[in-house]
C-alpha cells in the first residue's frame, strides 16, 4: 500500500506488512509520520485505559505525546479555552480536552488517539480545532462524515482493532541492517511501585504514576513527565541529558499552571482573535517572553490594553508555589540530585524512577531533605 509520502514529502513510502492490519483507514491518505503517531498514540491510550480503568486521550506531535490524560473534571481555564460552557461534558471529550490543554501550543495540528469510540460531542469539538487526524476503536454513526470535512477533506480518520495483539518480536531496518527485539510486554501495574523513602502513595498517586509510566513508554527517550490529577502536565522528551528532560517538563508544567493565574486567565480578546491565537498569547505571558513588537500586537487584540499585565517575579513565584501534589516520572534512572532539587521547587511530592544509579544514596538523601517520597520501579522504559 502506497503512503502519501515518507518522513519528508520528497521521500516515497509504502506499507509492506504481511500481517492483518491493526488499523483501518476510514478516511484520508496517511503519511509515514501519521502512521507512527497513530500507532504509538493508540498503544498509549489502550494501555493507559487498561491500567487506570478510565477513558484516556493523548495529543501526539512528532512521535511523542504533547499531553495525555484520563477523563476527569474540567477547570474554568479549560472550559473557557475550548468554548465548552458550564454544562456536563462526556468522558471521552473530557479526556481529550484535558490532554490537549496541557500544551496547547505544541498540540496545534496534533494527531489524536482516544481509547473509546468517538461520539458526536467529541466530533463536534474536533470540527473546531486544528488537528491532522484521529485514531479510535470506533465511531458513532455520522461522526466520520463530520470529521471527513475537516482540513478541506484531508483530515485522517483511522479505526483501531481493539482486540489486535502484535507478534512477540518486532523489527526495523536501518541503513541496510535489520534489527529485531522482543516487544516490550512487561505489564505496567501497581506492584512495580516500591517505596524507598517516604509514605505509601494513595490511589490517585498510584494512578498518576502508572499514567506517567505508560506515557513515557511511548515517548522518545530520554523523557520525564510531571503528572497531576490524571494529566501529564509537562513532558520533556528526546533530550540527551536527564536534567534537561526534568527542566523542560518542569517548564511546561509551570506554563500550564501559570495559564491559570487570575491576571492571565481574565484577559478578554476581541471577537476576531482565534482560539489558537488566544492560547498562544496566554502561553507567551506565562513564559514571560513578550517582545516589544508582540506587546504592541497584543494590545490591538484585547478588549482593553490595560488587561495586559506584567507577571512579575513575585506574582510568578507566588503562584507557582501553589502548584502542589505533582508526581515526577522518569523513563530511566535519575543520575544526579539536581533533578530532585529542580522538581522539588515545582510542587512535586512523589518521584518515580527505575532506581539503580551509582548515586542512589544522593537521590534518597535529596528526597529526604525536601520531604519527597521516592519510588523505585526497577523498570526502564526507553523508546526510540
Amino acid at each position: 500500500m502506497d503512503l502519501r509520502y515518507g518522513m519528508n514529502p520528497h521521500q516515497r513510502a509504502r506499507l509492506t506488512s504481511s500481517e492483518t492490519s491493526p488499523i483501518r483507514v476510514v478516511h484520508g491518505s496517511p503519511s509515514m509520520i501519521n502512521y507512527l503517531d497513530a500507532l504509538n498514540g493508540w498503544q498509549l491510550v489502550r494501555e493507559a485505559a487498561a491500567v487506570t480503568g478510565a477513558p484516556v486521550a493523548t495529543s501526539f506531535k512528532h512521535v511523542s505525546p504533547a499531553g495525555a490524560a484520563v477523563t476527569g473534571d474540567l477547570d474554568e481555564t479549560m472550559r473557557r479555552a475550548w468554548d465548552l460552557g458550564e454544562g456536563e461534558i462526556g468522558p471521552v471529550t473530557a479526556a481529550y480536552v484535558r490532554a490537549r490543554d496541557i500544551d496547547p501550543k505544541s498540540s496545534f495540528g496534533d494527531f489524536i488517539a482516544v481509547s473509546e469510540p468517538v461520539d458526536h460531542e467529541l466530533a463536534d469539538l474536533l470540527a473546531r480545532v486544528v488537528s491532522d487526524g484521529i485514531i479510535a476503536p470506533g465511531f458513532a454513526p455520522g461522526t466520520v462524515e463530520m470529521l471527513s470535512r475537516k482540513k478541506r477533506g484531508t483530515f485522517l480518520v483511522l479505526e483501531a482493532d481493539a482486540s489486535y495483539e502484535p507478534q512477540e518480536w518486532e523489527r526495523r531496518e536501518v541503513f541496510g541492517m535489520v534489527l529485531e527485539q522482543e516487544r516490550d510486554r512487561l505489564p505496567i501495574a501497581a506492584d512495580l511501585l516500591r517505596v524507598v523513602h517516604g509514605s505509601e502513595p494513595g490511589p490517585d498517586a498510584v494512578r498518576d504514576a502508572l499514567l506517567g509510566m505508560v506515557t513515557l513508554r511511548y515517548t522518545q527517550s530520554n523523557s520525564v513527565a510531571y503528572v497531576k490529577d490524571g494529566m501529564t502536565i509537562g513532558i520533556g522528551a528526546g533530550q540527551q541529558s536527564r536534567i534537561d528532560c526534568t527542566r523542560l517538563a518542569g517548564t511546561k508544567a509551570g506554563i500550564w499552571w501559570l495559564r491559570r493565574l487570575p491576571a492571565i486567565r481574565a484577559m478578554t480578546f476581541t471577537a476576531t482573535v482565534s482560539r489558537q491565537e488566544r492560547l498562544n498569547w496566554q502561553v507567551r505571558l506565562a513564559e514571560d517572553a513578550l517582545t516589544e513588537s508582540q506587546r504592541t500586537a497584543l494590545a490591538a487584540q484585547v478588549v482593553s490594553a490595560s488587561q495586559i499585565v506584567d507577571v512579575d517575579g513575585a506574582d510568578r513565584s507566588g503562584w507557582l508555589d501553589r502548584l502542589a501534589g505533582a508526581i515526577l516520572v522518569s523513563d530511566g534512572y535519575i543520575p544526579f540530585r539536581d533533578n530532585i532539587d529542580h522538581a522539588g521547587g515545582l510542587g512535586v511530592r512523589y518521584v518515580v524512577e527505575p532506581g539503580g544509579s551509582n548515586r542512589s544514596g544522593e537521590i534518597v538523601e535529596a528526597c529526604r531533605e525536601l520531604g519527597l517520597t521516592l519510588v523505585h520501579t526497577g523498570t526502564r522504559l526507553f523508546h526510540h
